[in-house]
């Protein structure tokens, strides 16, 4: 299952896609602006020290207690977003599920024993699902391509948007090619009526073995049913966050990561105060803030992401909604607010 986990190399006409992709350069997509993983100063034993040596604040020291929410009955007429830790959440709109980058199997790892979601964190699974009208999966990274969940839910899916490369897993995973499609950056797919998608640029990486950037990691525009919703996925913070808003903006809500953010990697991953400036740029009437909440993947204390993020967003008066895992936001109507994460 471990090797299974790993996904596979994109091959044939795939790969003759990915090589003619005018973000495929020298062996790798690259990103718009020069990014590095970690910064050529940083000393990847010293980081290793002070992950082994990770304080334990960075898991909560008491099981976190989630919204328990039927998905099988929510029903609405403008969508609602259920968010289930991290960087998982399902839009629900006029009977139409989007489910994006689940992982429900309880390790954002192939490993069981690394990544372990917080106590109470993991209380959604693939059965709380009827069906998946589309599955869209960012990038291929363990904590938001998760092998275990798609093999749960793949009976379940009707179409899957994903990012250039991505589908070489999927297929190997036994995923029907047609259900599948691929996009670079500023590509657009209409895979259901009332329903487009769009890939946008972010900054981040890819790889799910030693080599990376074999396949494409994306932001994407969602219209659903005429509201227009941005879908970070993981991003460093750039000036695409502005070319994004200035041509597919403004947005309804925009879900930006705020947490995993590391001084030794500053460019993959934005800080929360990056974040917030993010959804200024991309012009949103509302930030929900992701990417935290769920696994430890960094050395910040496991609240610090959503405290920065709403003392800045304050600062900067950028309506933030912060719903617990499977509390509902309904969007343009309940835009939740408690501080959950302060409640034991």
């Amino acid at each position: 299952m471990l090797l299974k986990a790993l996904g596979s190399k994109p091959r044939g006409k795939r790969l003759e896609r990915i090589l003619s992709s005018p973000n495929y350069k020298n062996g790798s997509f690259q990103n718009l602006s020069p990014t590095e993983v970690m910064l050529k100063d940083a000393s990847f034993f010293e980081v290793m020290r002070k992950f082994i040596a990770k304080p334990k604040t960075t898991i909560p020291s008491h099981q976190l207690k989630p919204v328990h929410t039927d998905l099988r009955t929510l029903t609405a007429d403008t969508p609602v977003i259920v968010w289930f830790g991290h960087s998982s959440y399902c839009i629900k709109s006029r009977g139409l599920t989007v489910l994006v980058d689940p992982v429900f199997s309880g390790n954002a790892s192939p490993v069981s024993a690394f990544a372990k979601a917080f106590p109470g964190a993991d209380a959604y699974s693939a059965a709380d699902f009827d069906m998946v009208d589309m599955l869209i999966i960012t990038h291929d990274h363990y904590d938001h391509l998760d092998y275990k969940t798609i093999k749960e839910l793949e009976p379940k899916i009707k179409k899957i948007c994903t990012s250039l490369g991505v589908g070489a897993h999927l297929e190997y995973w036994g995923i029907e090619p047609d259900k599948i499609t691929e996009l670079d950056w500023w590509e657009s797919a209409s895979p259901l009526t009332d329903v487009s998608v769009t890939a946008t640029p972010a900054r981040h990486f890819s790889g799910r073995g030693i080599k990376r950037g074999l396949t494409l990691w994306s932001s994407f525009v969602l219209n659903l049913h005429g509201h227009n919703i941005y879908i970070g996925g993981d991003s460093g913070y750039d000036d695409h966050f502005k070319k994004i808003g200035s041509k597919y903006g403004p947005f309804e809500i925009a879900l930006l990561e705020t947490g995993q953010y590391g001084d030794q990697w500053p460019q993959i991953h934005m800080k929360p105060e990056e974040a917030v400036q993010a959804a200024i740029d991309l012009r949103t009437s509302v930030m929900m803030p992701v990417h935290w909440g769920k696994f430890a993947l960094s050395i910040h204390d496991w609240q610090e992401p959503i405290r920065r993020a709403v003392a800045e967003a304050h600062r900067l008066q950028m309506p933030l909604t912060t719903p617990a895992i499977g509390q509902p936001v309904v969007l343009n109507a309940d835009h939740p607010e408690t501080e959950w994460w302060e409640q034991k």
